[in-house]
């Protein structure tokens, strides 16, 4: 970083103010009270055609505070965690609990649920990186792919690198500090023929800088996926099976966690409410959090109720095993958190995985989704419709790109109709997983 960034002096002072708060709500009148704050640092290198476009150096802070006067909450926050700012956020929450109406299910969640097991997950890895050093990586990344025949120009590539310490505590006596890193890479190219230009990108993300993958190697995956999709049509209308790449079969698992979030169940604004135990994918699937895994994506040892996290199986031989909740969501729906507050944190797999190319031939005629468009996903019925690009493939082979069309369906029939997951693994995001197909979905093309 051009700047130095003291994590563990940081994480120090985030923990005291925290305390103070906490200390003063309680003297104010809060029967409870508990406190968010958080501080990042970073610096962001965009270029784009050989030239340096953008150098952003951030640092961001800010402290939340809830309040909790009997069943009546109020919460406030500032950008300033300096001892003014502390008291005018937490009188500023306390008049707001004093005028909000009581919520049976409001409060902390049950002492006896914090985390007690802070263990170092390894997921702070700073990077020492001057602003040259990172300009030059968006470069060479950018050179890489440009050099490749047929690129016609560059939309750009980009690198980000962040460093940041989050702090959690409340009124039972539980403070919660974590530091974390992340680190980004990526390059967007753009390629043309008589039927038009298209384009597309490739990145590489990682906690630690030293698994971001090689800038040439980013650029050059980069053009290959752009020069791809030269020639694209519109595929035929009709019913086919569909299969998802990894990143848009990652989107699929979000759909999944946001009808199993408690918040979208007792607001009875999810296709699954009431369906906990009943069968919703085939025998053979199941999908897991694994919010401890060391250097995850997602890794943390409490939620944002300061709740301890678990490994936990949402979706288990193919049945709903559990649904996602945090200690409100709980309470409205009489059960108890899953330490999710703030979502789920490393969803993985638990099944099969076949050769993408057996996946292919299992396809046969059909199409491979690697773009989606819109936000055509309704949460209450599961109903889905989404414009989209990819592939037109025909006998397990890719035939022509093919762009312009609309797929749809159903989210409970298509996790029903779910025949295969492929080994093509990303495990760039919090989500991994390799490619879905699906047996049948409407197809919207020429």
């Amino acid at each position: 970083m051009t700047q130095a960034f003291d994590a563990s002096a940081q994480e120090t002072l985030l923990a005291a103010r925290a305390e103070e708060a906490l200390a003063l709500a309680k003297r104010l009148g809060a029967d409870a009270a508990e406190v968010g704050a958080s501080v990042d640092q970073g610096i962001g290198i965009s270029v784009r055609q050989a030239e340096v476009e953008t150098v952003e150096l951030s640092r961001d802070q800010g402290i939340a505070i809830t309040v909790y006067v009997g069943q009546r909450k109020g919460s406030a926050s500032s950008t300033d965690a300096g001892s003014d700012s502390i008291r005018a956020t937490v009188e500023k929450a306390l008049a707001i609990a004093r005028y909000t109406g009581e919520d049976p299910a409001a409060g902390l969640a049950d002492a006896e649920l914090m985390a007690r097991d802070l263990p170092d997950l390894k997921v702070h890895h700073p990077w020492a990186l001057t602003t040259d050093e990172a300009i030059e990586l968006a470069l060479a990344c950018e050179r890489a792919g440009s050099a490749v025949e047929g690129i016609s120009q560059s939309d750009g590539a980009s690198l980000s690198s962040g460093e940041g310490v989050r702090v959690y505590a409340n009124s039972h006596g539980f403070l919660g500090t974590q530091k974390g890193s992340r680190h980004s890479l990526s390059c967007m190219l753009i390629a043309q023929d008589a039927a038009g230009m298209q384009r597309d990108y490739d990145y590489t993300s990682s906690r630690d800088p030293r698994k971001l993958r090689d800038p040439e190697a980013v650029g050059r995956d980069a053009a290959a996926r752009t020069l791809r999709r030269l020639g694209a049509q519109r595929p035929p209308t009709g019913t086919f099976p569909v299969l998802f790449d990894p990143a848009m079969a990652s989107g699929l698992v979000g759909h999944l966690m946001s009808a199993l979030a408690g918040g979208a169940l007792y607001r009875q604004a999810s296709f699954l409410c009431d369906r906990l135990g009943s069968t919703l994918f085939p025998e053979w699937f199941g999908l897991e959090e694994r919010p401890r895994e060391i250097e995850g994506s997602a890794s943390s040892a409490f939620d944002s109720d300061g709740v301890a996290t678990r490994d936990n199986r949402f979706i288990d031989q193919g049945k709903i095993a559990s649904y996602m909740l945090s200690a409100y969501s709980a309470r409205r729906l009489n059960m108890q958190s899953t330490g999710n507050a703030g979502g789920a944190r490393n969803l993985r797999l638990v099944a099969p995985l076949t050769p993408l190319d057996k996946l292919y031939t299992e396809l046969g005629t059909g199409l491979v989704v690697t773009e989606l468009m819109g936000q055509g996903v309704n949460g209450v019925t599961g109903d889905y419709s989404r414009g989209a690009a990819g592939f037109w493939v025909e006998n397990g082979k890719v035939q022509y790109p093919v762009e312009e069309f609309t797929i749809a369906g159903n989210l409970e029939r298509m996790f029903g109709g779910l025949v295969a997951l492929g080994d093509d693994i990303d495990t760039r995001g919090s989500i991994h997983t390799g490619s879905w197909l699906i047996d049948a979905m409407t197809v919207a093309g020429r």
